[in-house]
């Protein structure tokens, strides 16, 4: 037993559809409806190339996250693989990126939705939706399961509307897909970095693993699922995009989709997109808000954070102090920030929690063929990482100081 599975434990409720949904619900988000545009102005003509590159890291992560979360089913994820293959450090040092970075990413995704249902009030529907999301968390992730089923479906069939609109259009020429790399090779590489971003949900399944029934055969098949998933409605919808707006005019697009279906010739379609965004934003705001719950649930237990976060609710068995505080910190930021255009530090961190997940993977076998794909996440996350923009690795490398100086004087004032 690990350390993260003494004390009280949350239930076990979650079957493979239920963990496919929630890793859905934070892939296929906010980010298909303005991550499209960065990406085409990094790549150019490179944008399905970056695709394809970030697609391969985040399926050798999705499967080194599987075969960790396997043996550790407990609420952390990656924390808890660090810890147990790695050594303490580690396992701190992914939770940190993740805690951090994610925190950041909430009060974004938050804002996204103020943005859309009500631009004048970004801030207040930002801070409202935090209460309510929050609110179904703490009352049962099985509760937070069934929402995000819905939210799936809706943005799913908002995305297939999209994708109908643009291939069937006279707009749409398959001249326009024509894979280079005017980008060069960094572009492509920084494409892939941000559109990593998007991938990123599959990690919810894992840090809900002391959630999930049978987790040793749930886990494998959920992750690797809504992956493909994920990655075939993103193919889809950038390809469609492409057809309609060229590489160049995707790169202009402050709102690609919306802008797609409105070249398309469909302009009726614009509001029904926004709705769709805003309502992508809150699925993605909920799953976010459950994985950052339980990494600092993991690192509560452990005292890297107040004891106190480590506590669960008796009746609805969820860490519901730590969602309470991550919801007060995030409507706090969603209040009085507008983080939108300043948390690029989160893919950083997002691909330094994943480094430390492959690492973790290398440990299980010595077999070089079961080393080829921690091996080739690994590298694949170190290259993406240090191919974002200039201001996320600084910005990324600096929390991340600040977390190994936290650890640092911690050990330090232990050690008195």
């Amino acid at each position: 037993m690990t350390r993260s599975s003494s004390g009280a434990e949350l239930r076990r409720t979650l079957g493979v559809g239920d963990a496919v949904v929630i890793g859905l619900g934070s892939m296929v988000g906010a980010g298909i409806f303005a991550a499209l545009g960065p990406a085409a102005r990094a790549a150019g003509s490179g944008l399905l190339l970056g695709l394809a590159v970030a697609a391969l890291v985040a399926y050798c992560n999705a499967t080194s996250s599987a075969r960790l979360a396997a043996l550790y089913p407990a609420s952390g994820g990656t924390y808890v693989y660090g810890r147990e293959r790695l050594g303490e450090f580690w396992g701190y040092l992914a939770g940190w990126s993740f805690v951090v970075g994610k925190t950041a990413s909430c009060a974004a995704m938050a804002l996204t939705v103020g943005a859309y249902v009500w631009p004048g009030q970004a801030h207040a529907v930002a801070v409202a939706a935090v209460v309510a999301l929050t609110a179904v968390n703490y009352g049962g992730v099985q509760k937070s399961a069934w929402l995000t089923r819905a939210i799936v479906a809706v943005v799913l069939a908002v995305l297939a509307s999209v994708v109908v609109v643009c291939l069937g259009s006279g707009e749409s020429d398959a001249g326009r897909l024509d894979i280079g790399a005017s980008g060069g090779a960094g572009g492509v590489l920084q494409a892939a970095g941000l559109l990593f971003f998007a991938f990123a949900g599959y990690a919810r399944i894992a840090t809900l693993g002391e959630e999930v029934r049978d987790p040793a055969r749930t886990i494998p098949r959920a992750i690797p699922l809504a992956l493909g998933i994920a990655l075939a409605v993103y193919a889809c919808v950038a390809v469609a995009v492409l057809s309609v707006l060229g590489a160049d005019g995707l790169g202009r697009a402050d709102a690609p989709l919306a802008d797609a279906v409105r070249a398309a010739g469909v302009p009726g379609l614009v509001p029904v997109v926004r709705v769709g965004a805003a309502v992508a934003a809150l699925g993605s705001l909920l799953a976010l808000i459950l994985g950052v719950s339980r990494t600092t649930l993991a690192m509560a237990r452990d005292r890297h954070l107040p004891g106190a976060l480590a506590a669960v609710h008796p009746r609805f068995q969820v860490p519901h102090r730590a969602e309470l505080a991550v919801g007060v910190v995030v409507a706090v930021l969603a209040a009085t920030v507008d983080v939108r255009g300043a948390i690029g530090f989160s893919s950083f961190g997002v691909l330094t929690y994943y480094a430390v997940a492959n690492a973790s993977a290398w440990t299980l076998g010595s077999a070089p063929a079961a080393r080829v794909v921690p091996a080739v996440g690994l590298l694949g996350c170190v290259v993406l990482a240090f191919a974002l923009p200039g201001v996320s690795v600084v910005v990324g490398a600096g929390v991340l100081a600040v977390g190994v100086v936290a650890y640092g004087v911690r050990r330090w004032a232990a050690a008195r």
